[in-house]
């Protein structure tokens, strides 16, 4: 592994993070004559893709918390969600002299050449919950197991609508159906995308084949149900125009596939400005989401939207932290899945964290218990 920081000891800095210490000592260790050098001197870039999304306000805070706790200078800079930002933001931090570069990327693919020059200066890439696709230069991938993000997202949708129960095992007094639903992916060029919609589609699959589960739109490809840049806007107009063409006679609607809790917001706008809901007691369509948005909770809380995927994003933050740490001290972090993320050029090493769903049953144990959210927070909808 190229490497232009040298190897000594590790630290041990990364117990303090209070997730599993770096591999260090053993496979992946490269060798080095000289010390690392001190902490204060390592420059870590960390390009996130937006600040429209509270979620990615969270990750880069948490990030720049963690290496700034170790010593390090970050660059963190937001790109909001423009891609030729971002090319130039870590353009710039190549340039500067970054040690380690962390990325979440807009696009997957339009990294290629700032991956080429990161090579050139012997800068480690972590890529950050977001596969970079189509270069051999990326050295790490921390995320979640995006692929049980998709399965635990379609199980949401089978319990909000009585089928099964929230482990996704089938309902006792399950009803018969048939239901009508209709799916919603995420960004295209996102290629968590695609695990979360396949993970979704291999669940539901069996219920679509014996017909519990209808969709009238016959919208069921991903190149249809996909959301550009995960827009909330994006979602509102076309849950507005399936409600026109498919659902302005007799046909019911009972539930929605969404991917994303922006997304999950522009549905439930959409379904309420034709008069449905304004609550699932009151016969609103069963609405699935992700990242556990404050402002989505809260719709949780009070009966609105069904469910949401928690993705603890202080784990992944402070997984990409032990994983710098690693590069720093000329390692290689450790990986607990080395076959699954290929970016078209190589399978990257990554590490992969758990995830739970929410409901309104379990938002205090998962949310408030957890120190996530404050039960105000929740209250408010709005994050402190």
């Amino acid at each position: 592994m190229r490497r232009k920081i040298t190897m000594t000891a590790a630290t041990g800095a990364a117990l303090v993070l209070g997730l599993a210490a770096c591999g260090g000592g053993g496979a992946g260790s490269t060798e080095g004559d000289g010390e690392a050098p001190a902490a204060e001197d390592v420059t870590v870039g960390v390009a996130m893709p937006t600040e429209t999304s509270e979620r990615w306000i969270q990750d880069g805070d948490a990030v720049k918390a963690g290496l700034e706790e170790l010593g390090y200078q970050v660059d963190l800079q937001y790109a909001g969600d423009d891609i030729p930002t971002q090319t130039q933001q870590i353009d710039s931090m190549i340039t500067a002299g970054a040690d380690v570069l962390i990325i979440a990327a807009i696009d997957g693919t339009a990294l290629s050449s700032q991956l080429d020059a990161a090579a050139a200066a012997d800068i480690p890439v972590i890529s950050y919950d977001r596969l970079i696709r189509d270069s051999e230069n990326v050295d790490f991938y921390v995320t979640f197991d995006n692929y049980a993000v998709g399965v635990a997202q379609a199980n949401g949708l089978l319990a909000g609508l009585g089928l099964t129960d929230w482990a996704g095992e089938p309902a006792e007094d399950a009803p018969e159906g048939p239901f009508n639903v209709e799916l919603f992916a995420g960004s295209l060029d996102d290629n968590n995308a695609h695990f979360f919609w396949q993970g979704a589609m291999d669940t539901l699959e069996p219920f679509m084949e014996d017909g519990t589960i209808v969709v009238p739109s016959e919208q069921t490809d991903i190149e249809q149900a996909a959301t550009l840049r995960w827009s909330q806007e994006t979602a509102q107009k076309r849950m507005e125009d399936l409600l026109t063409s498919t659902y302005s006679g007799d046909t019911e609607l009972h539930g929605v596939l969404s991917p994303y809790d922006g997304i999950s917001r522009g549905i439930i706008t959409a379904l309420q400005g034709v008069g449905m809901g304004p609550s699932l007691e009151d016969g609103l369509p069963v609405v699935t989401g992700q990242d556990a948005e404050i402002a989505s909770v809260k719709l949780i809380q009070d009966g609105i939207q069904s469910s949401t995927i928690f993705k603890d994003t202080r784990k992944l933050a402070d997984q990409s932290v032990v994983a710098v740490e690693s590069f720093v001290n000329g390692e290689e972090p450790e990986a607990n899945d080395t076959e699954t993320y290929d970016n078209g050029v190589k399978v990257v090493p990554s590490y992969l964290l758990t995830v739970d769903t929410v409901h309104a049953d379990n938002i205090t144990e998962l949310l408030v218990d957890s120190g996530y959210w404050t039960q105000d927070e929740i209250d408010e909808g709005v994050a402190e």
